[in-house]
């Protein structure tokens, strides 16, 4: 396997039941950061709110763990940053005449012709000695994909056509997520790292629907505000959402 960026480390696992809790292990255990876990199958994955997410063989399951990547409140932008870095990676690795075909989901999926082909986990938890972490889980359906009760059909690149190795497409992950993490620079150039999300999104000015646990509502998605917040307008006016489960109306 080439190597990674400078300061990067990688520890691969055969098996694990989630790379997530891998890391948070880690970083429990005193780990300094910057390391990436990766499994050759993932057992116990988790989605957003708890979702269950298997990773075959074939597929990738990644996290990185991060130490004080940036002050908390700014940390949770950490997850547009993946968002770049995921589809940049993905572009490289099935070639340019898919890039069409990919883009982002707000919050954290990355869809090829609107079926969800990747799912992006961040976490964060205050540690015992003071220190904060920070995980980043990727999984990428590069051979095959779980049948789950989801929001969202998922699809993986073979059945699309596209011949995306996992440990390669990895390799390019790294690269990517350093060069964006380096972009976003603790937090404090979001900015830049929220043009390149947008211009990778999927559904901007187009109505949708957004899911809530309380309730739906249904607007034109509009922007993202500077903390990443989901801009919708809405015949009301304009509301600004943390959380939810976005739908896309012209594909429902």
């Amino acid at each position: 396997m080439a190597a990674l960026p400078l300061g990067y480390r990688h520890t691969a696992h055969s098996e694990l039941p989630s790379t997530n809790a891998e890391a948070f292990a880690r970083a429990r255990a005193g780990d300094s950061g910057n390391l990436w876990i990766t499994a050759g199958e993932q057992t116990a994955g988790r989605g957003r709110r708890g979702r269950a997410w298997s990773t075959g063989r074939g597929n990738l399951a990644a996290s990185l763990l991060l130490i004080d990547p940036a002050d908390p409140e700014l940390a949770a932008t950490l997850s547009f940053v993946a968002g770049v870095a995921v589809h940049r990676a993905a572009c490289d690795a099935a070639g340019p005449v898919f890039a069409p075909r990919l883009s982002l989901k707000w919050p954290n999926d990355l869809l090829l012709d609107g079926a969800k082909v990747a799912g992006i986990l961040v976490e964060g938890e205050k540690l015992a000695d003071g220190r904060f972490a920070v995980v980043i889980g990727v999984g990428v359906n590069c051979v095959s994909h779980p049948d789950v009760d989801a929001p969202l059909p998922a699809t993986d690149f073979r059945t699309q056509g596209a011949p995306v190795e996992a440990e390669a497409l990895f390799v390019g992950l790294a690269a990517r997520m350093a060069a964006t993490i380096g972009t976003w620079d603790r937090g404090r150039n979001f900015a830049a790292v929220r043009a390149d999300w947008l211009a990778r999104a999927g559904g901007i000015g187009e109505a949708i629907r957004v899911n809530l646990p309380d309730r739906s509502i249904d607007g034109r998605f509009e922007d993202l505000d500077d903390g990443g917040r989901l801009v919708l307008a809405t015949a009301a006016g304009r509301e600004v959402i943390s959380a939810g489960d976005v739908f896309f109306a012209r594909r429902s």
